[in-house]
């Protein structure tokens, strides 16, 4: 049987999704169109879809800014991905990512989470309301914190989460914030400046804020604290590959 790609968006345009070039757009043969609503729903140029886990649901934009590809990802109501590549995630309603964004397998972004442009994720966890601004490396990460739009956790611009262990692995994890109380949307935010970073494996408490330029070492699980960081090594020092 021949694959006619065009034959899949034009059942997606007959349904209601707009489309407003669909010579640009691009859908994977898996794809099944039934799992795409057809309420509200905007796929801008040069988008691409793929997977037959793919899951639209009413009111997405997809590439606003820039072209979006998407492959076996879930979207809830609202979501709006502005620009980049999305693998294996699941976006829960009112989720927005901006330009130039690469989520890998394995993310989850509940309601509302958001970050700005040049985002990258994989098995990253963000609990509602959280947000990240922009150049940030934030993966293999849990981050909780807030109560709602105006009072939510944040990562400020230019941060990483070194989660790369010099033994080649990725064994570093960190939970800023936790499930137990993060759930209840009650806890209060917590702060990570920018220009700055974790060093994983770490422990974050709700309430703490990290200064920005700070590369945190360390935990600070009961939270309520301003960390400013630590003295920097003056000394080179002896390293032991595998140790």
């Amino acid at each position: 049987m021949v694959y006619n790609k065009n034959s899949l968006i034009n059942a997606l345009i007959e349904k209601g999704v707009k489309i407003p070039n669909p010579s640009s757009v691009e859908i994977g043969e898996g794809v099944n169109v039934n799992l795409i609503s057809s309420e509200d729903v905007t796929i801008h140029s040069g988008c691409k879809l793929f997977g037959n886990k793919t899951l639209i649901m009413s009111g997405v934009t997809l590439g606003s800014r820039s072209p979006v590809t998407i492959k076996n990802c879930q979207l809830g109501r609202d979501v709006e991905l502005r620009g980049g590549y999305f693998e294996g995630s699941t976006f829960l309603d009112s989720a927005i990512m901006g330009d130039g964004a690469e989520v890998r397998e394995g993310c989850l972004l509940e309601e509302k989470a958001n970050g700005a442009h040049t985002v990258g994720l994989k098995q990253t966890i963000l609990f509602p309301f959280v947000t990240l601004g922009s150049i940030i490396n934030f993966c293999d990460i849990l981050m909780a914190g807030g109560t709602s739009r105006t009072n939510h956790s944040e990562v400020g611009s230019s941060y990483i989460h070194f989660n790369y262990t010099p033994n080649q692995d990725k064994a570093t994890a960190s939970l800023v914030g936790d499930v137990a109380y993060g759930v209840m949307l009650n806890q209060p935010p917590i702060f990570l400046g920018g220009q700055g970073g974790i060093v994983g494996p770490s422990r974050i408490g709700y309430g703490t804020v990290i200064a920005a330029g700070v590369i945190y070492r360390g935990d600070c699980p009961q939270g309520h604290r301003l960390l400013m960081g630590k003295e920097l090594q003056k000394e080179d020092m002896d390293f032991y590959p595998g140790l």
